[in-house]
């Protein structure tokens, strides 16, 4: 894509343009309000809307963005390594205003009550429904994370999320978590269930015997006479991230020189249009669109990072939009291109907030939601506990819900030290909110919930957060494998990211005593990728440790966490951390 100024410019001030029409209304009525957030006017000949990362939120929900997103080396101060004034200052947001809610942590709770909650696949088909009503030809493109993340879509082994999307009107889809519910099932639901709807793209999933692809790598569609690539790249480090064992007939990974070979492909057969659907990671998606020439725009996902700026990248060809639409079906991206004989010329892009209480609930999705929810409705609903204090999950380096889940390992396993993976999905409860199953499984729900109890070297437990912290920190977006930093309970410690592996982690205590590197300790986790977990003595899953907590707490309150958070080192004025 060649970007003249004009356009260079108009890129940078699209988000303000978005913000300039969601604060003119932040304050009005839900009729007023849905009238100037979501009529947008068409622009161009070929819209694309994205969608990434909902995480089987069917219903509406609250998630509070991060206060500690930090870019390390050249990311640092850059998108999406911004957080809560500074990501407002960037994007032209005004603070105090809906649309700050949407994308920033600030004053979190109250602004949460005022402004209500976010996503629910009943609002958000009615919004998809009005946007492809205004844009002939619109395809919806569904970045993944999609299966997973919710009671329901476990109970039904991803059938509700299946079922939901197909009447949502996904036309294209990748993918991450889905591969959790193994290679059998993934198969069969791409090649049964969405035979004829929905197209699942992946050009990087390739069998480990002869190296042929797994699935379709890309589609090509007519959008009122421009031809469009859509070419699929799953999450890289699947076998990594998430049990081998799963996914163990299929290799993955980063594969430039594949991808340019695809989008040379589709250029050659005539696309005038063509983009990348991503579950990289922004880090990754930016570096490579440096690399791979060719790509107009890039719809990523996976770090959960609401960006309401495209950012142009340039290579070789030109410049690639790299976009990331944020998480739990809190936000609908809609990309607007015209495209000539030539190529793209001009574009607009918008990230919607999806406010519940100001979008219509779409009847039909609606019913199918009820019917999926019925079966399950008295075990959702069950009341665990009355939470004291906010409870969210997102963040580089905790969270208090992260927090109450190694509280509840290290009492109910007997532990020294809980571990607790750095997942960034999870919905977030309010100072007084009711515990109920469904939102404790929010935080849960996955295919291996193996609670664990191991003996652990002092020697063991640093190496393992030195790991984990590169794969955070590592300059080279290509080394970084997903996921926040490990979650700690017990322990205390000193954390530099900006140094090297194995230099970032310091100053390890344990009940106030300094860590001993040939001392054994009683380490309690859970989610662990080993085979071997699954036929472990004694092994149950992570909910009912939590469960069995919540239950026990006095007067059946669960008391605001106090988040253990290291001690960080070389980050003064880092924009990535409140």
């Amino acid at each position: 894509m060649n970007l003249s100024k004009r356009e260079f410019i108009q890129l940078l001030g699209a988000a303000s343009v978005a913000g300039l029409q969601l604060n003119r209304f932040a304050h009005a009525d839900t009729a007023t309000a849905q009238q100037g957030l979501y009529d947008l006017a068409p622009f161009g000949n070929v819209s694309l809307l994205h969608m990434t990362d909902c995480h089987a939120q069917l219903m509406p929900i609250h998630f509070r963005e991060p206060s500690v997103n930090m870019g390390v080396g050249a990311m640092q101060g850059q998108l999406p390594h911004l957080v809560g004034e500074h990501l407002l200052k960037a994007a032209g947001i005004r603070p105090g205003t809906a649309q700050a809610h949407a994308f920033t942590y600030i004053d979190f709770a109250n602004a949460a009550r005022r402004y209500g909650k976010v996503g629910g696949f009943a609002h958000l088909a009615t919004l998809v429904k009005q946007l492809k009503g205004s844009r002939p030809g619109a395809l919806l493109l569904d970045g993944g994370d999609t299966w997973q993340g919710s009671a329901t879509s476990l109970w039904t082994n991803a059938q509700d999320m299946v079922d939901a999307s197909k009447l949502l009107g996904v036309d294209v889809m990748t993918g991450h978590w889905e591969f959790t519910y193994g290679m059998e099932r993934v198969k069969e639901i791409v090649e049964k269930d969405f035979a004829g709807s929905i197209d699942f793209i992946a050009q990087n999933i390739k069998t480990n015997d002869f190296g042929d692809p797994v699935f379709k790598p890309y589609t090509l569609r007519q959008i009122n006479g421009v031809s469009v690539a859509i070419i699929g790249q799953a999450f890289p480090y699947t076998p990594i991230a998430n049990p081998r064992y799963m996914v163990a007939d299929w290799t993955f990974g980063i594969q430039d020189d594949n991808l340019q070979k695809m989008v040379d492909e589709v250029r050659a057969k005539g696309a005038k249009l063509v983009v990348v659907l991503s579950h990289n990671g922004m880090d990754v998606d930016l570096k490579m669109a440096s690399r791979v020439r060719g790509v107009d725009a890039i719809f990523g996902g996976h770090t959960h990072d609401g960006v309401p700026i495209a950012v142009p990248v340039a290579n070789a060809g030109g410049k690639t939009l790299v976009t990331n639409a944020g998480s739990n079906g809190k936000f609908l991206a809609v990309m607007d291109f015209e495209v000539t004989s030539s190529g793209v010329s001009d574009f607009r892009y918008r990230l919607l907030p999806v406010f519940s209480n100001q979008i219509p609930a779409d009847p039909a999705m609606t019913a199918l939601i009820d019917k999926i929810r019925l079966p399950y409705a008295s075990q959702l609903a069950e009341k665990l506990a009355v939470t004291d204090g906010l409870l969210y999950r997102r963040g580089n380096f905790n969270g208090s819900w992260d927090q109450l889940v190694c509280d509840a390992l290290m009492d109910v396993q007997g532990a020294d030290i809980a571990l607790s993976p750095g997942f960034r999905w999870g919905t977030t409860l309010l100072p007084g909110d009711t515990i109920t199953r469904e939102l404790m499984m929010d935080q849960l729900a996955i295919t291996y919930p193996y609670a664990t109890l191991t003996p652990m070297t002092g020697e063991a437990i640093k190496t393992i957060l030195e790991d984990v912290a590169d794969n955070l920190f590592n300059p080279d977006p290509y080394y970084q494998q997903g996921g926040d930093m490990v979650r700690v309970g017990g322990l205390s410690y000193t954390c530099e990211p900006a140094q090297s592996m194995g230099q970032r982690i310091t100053r390890l205590t344990v009940a106030g005593q300094p860590l001993e590197a040939s001392k054994t300790y009683k380490v309690a986790g859970w989610a662990p990728v080993a085979e071997a977990a699954r036929t472990a003595p004694g092994s149950k899953p992570i909910w009912d440790v939590v469960e069995t907590w919540l239950k026990a707490q006095p007067d059946g309150h669960v008391k605001a966490r106090t988040v253990n958070t290291p001690t960080l080192l070389g980050v003064a004025g880092n924009p990535g951390m409140a």
